[in-house]
């Protein structure tokens, strides 16, 4: 079955970095693309960020673009998302998504916190 783990959370500075790992299993990770999303506390679901599958292109949202980087290692079955310059308004959950055969995966999250 589709599984989607999300891993690299945790509490940093302002200004500081994390990198966040979703590995994936039980699909052909290297023909999907990857999504990033996060929920803010008391706030909707926003999207992050997009890496397409074949030519590897990249989205990001405006509000994350410059700071934020996705990328994935098809040999590891693994999507990554480096998060530089970190503000305190980035602090929610963050979770993995893919498309699998018309359906939305999810990973369980993992919660990014940006505190002095």
């Amino acid at each position: 079955q589709v599984q989607l783990v999300e891993s690299g959370g945790g509490l940093v500075q302002p200004g500081g970095s994390l990198r966040l790992s979703c590995a994936a299993s039980g699909f052909s990770f290297s023909t999907t693309a990857m999504r990033w999303y996060r929920q803010a506390p008391g706030k909707g679901l926003e999207w992050v960020s997009t890496i397409d599958s074949g030519d590897d292109s990249t989205n990001y949202a405006a509000s994350v673009k410059g700071r934020f980087t996705i990328s994935r290692d098809n040999a590891k079955n693994t999507v990554y998302l480096q998060m530089n310059s970190l503000k305190p308004e980035d602090t929610a959950a963050y979770y993995c998504n893919a498309v699998v055969r018309v359906r939305d995966y999810w990973g369980q999250g993992t919660q990014v916190t940006v505190s002095s």
